[in-house]
Order: structure tokens, then sequence, then C-alpha cells
């Protein structure tokens, strides 16, 4: 993409999520992701029910009573999106590209976790980690986040779901809230690697699917290509057989996802190419408060 050109589209991407985070998600982003832990606040007489365990004794024994030390939850976040960029993205039928949707969702989740005062960070991820950008605070930071989103191209075009989950275990030290952004189209098992990243992380999954990929329209002989594999067939899909086969794959393939998401209690939310992503994450944030 040229440079004007992606600049543009960089400003168009601002001015709409940003506006999104600012006027919708912002209260609801704030109470639906935690702080990562306590943070001492001050201390008070102690009261009838307080934990002895919090007595601070230095002031206690200044003052000749029980004084308990009381704490804040630290509400300074660290947020990894953790963006799917396989070849399956640049796939869609009705009015965006999976990676256009994916790009707005991302942006929005970044400019309310700034808006937070919280440190943002990108995996970009095929069947290998394409792209790591570390986590911290600013617009400009923002900015460039947008512009890799908008015209990143990766080296690889499959998808591995479980690379991309152990190098947030061992990359991010500490505790952060990793949104895992892509549509689950990988044939290799990730619920280990989902387990393990969701114990030391808050992992949340937003699937972003095209109504095409669901099911066949019935409009005869047509030709099928693997966005990741490049491999092409032809499907007569006036065939019901075929199209009632194609849809029961899906089926299974999102109850089986959906299942993995409930074994490593993950908490999830899809979101069609067509629909409305901001009521598909304000479900989301809603699930949680």
């Amino acid at each position: 993409m040229e440079t004007s050109e992606l600049l543009k589209k960089v400003r168009q991407i601002e001015i709409k999520t940003r506006g999104l985070s600012r006027n919708i998600f912002a209260g609801q982003y704030h109470s639906a992701f935690k702080g990562r832990g306590m943070a001492f606040s001050e201390v008070r007489e102690y009261q009838f029910g307080d934990d002895i365990r919090d007595i601070d004794w230095n002031v206690t024994a200044r003052y000749v009573r029980p004084y308990v030390k009381v704490f804040e939850e630290e509400r300074e976040l660290t947020v990894v999106l953790m963006i799917d960029v396989s070849g399956s993205k640049d796939f869609g039928t009705v009015s965006q590209m999976k990676k256009d949707v994916v790009t707005e969702i991302a942006a929005t989740l970044a400019f309310s976790a700034i808006q937070n005062n919280d440190k943002i960070g990108v995996i970009f991820f095929s069947d290998k980690v394409e792209k790591f950008i570390p986590p911290q605070k600013g617009k400009r930071h923002i900015l460039y986040i947008i512009r890799e989103l908008i015209d990143f191209q990766p080296d690889d075009k499959k998808t591995n779901i479980s690379q991309a989950l152990r190098y947030l275990t061992n990359a991010i030290k500490k505790r952060c809230t990793a949104f895992l952004i892509s549509d689950f189209i990988d044939n290799n098992n990730y619920q280990d690697a989902l387990t393990i990243a969701n114990r030391k992380h808050d992992v949340v999954a937003i699937q972003v699917y095209d109504r095409r990929e669901t099911e066949l329209p019935p409009v005869g002989l047509i030709k099928i290509k693997d966005a990741e594999t490049g491999v092409e067939q032809w499907v007569d899909s006036s065939s019901g057989r075929v199209r009632n086969g194609y849809k029961k794959w899906w089926d299974n393939r999102q109850e089986e996802m959906n299942n993995t998401f409930t074994k490593c209690r993950v908490d999830t939310v899809s979101v069609r190419t067509e629909d409305d992503y901001v009521k598909s994450l304000l479900a989301l944030f809603g699930k949680r408060n």
C-alpha cells in the first residue's frame, strides 16, 4: 500500500475506532478488565471484621491501638492483541473482509486500553510468530500498531494458534489481558497451550468469521480454494448432500472450538463480518461484569 493511501486509511480507522472506544466502551472496558493486583493505599483504624493479617504493627505500636493497611486494585493493565494474519483472513463476501473487521476490533480495543492508561502490545502470528510489538503507552504507539494492522504482510499463510500462545506465555512475564483475535481455522489442537496461557494471563477469544464459511449457496459448480494451502477443488453446490455435509463440518468445528474455550475457562464472542461488532464486544464485556 502506498504511503499516502496508508496514512489515509490509518486516519479513517483512528477516527472511527477512537470515537467508539471513547463514547461506548470507556466504562465497560474499565470494569470488565481488572487490574493485575493490589497496591497499598493508606492505613486506618481497625474495625470489627477486618483481617488481622492486614494490621500494620508499626503504626499500631505508635498509636497504641490497632491500625490496618488499606489496599486498592492496581488499575494499570498490560494488554496484548494476538492477531491471526494467516491466509484465511483475506476472505469476505458481504461488506468487509475478515482482516478489515479484525483491524477495526483491534484498533478499538487499543484505544480503549490507552484511555484506561494501559500498556498495549501486539503479537502477529500465522503458523509462527510473525512479529512482536512490545507493550507501550501513548498515541504514537497506537498509530504505529494501526499502521501494522492495516499493512502487515506475513511470511506464511498457515495457522498455528498453539505457537502464538506459547510465545505469549514465555514472552510476557507479568500477568496481562490477551485478546486472541482469529477465525480459529486451525487443524492443530491448541487446548493445552490455551490452558497454560490462561493460567498465567487473562485470555479472551474473539472469533471473526464470514457467513459464506457457514454454508454453501446453491449456485451450481463452484471452485473452492483453501487460502492457507492453495489447494483448489470443484464443488457441486446444487447438491443438497454436499451443502448439508459442508454445514455439518462447520457446525462440528464451531462446537469443538466452543468446547475448548469452555474447558479452558476462556471468555469468547463470535463476530460475523457483516454484523455490528460493537454489540458483540459490549456483550463480551457484559459477561465479565
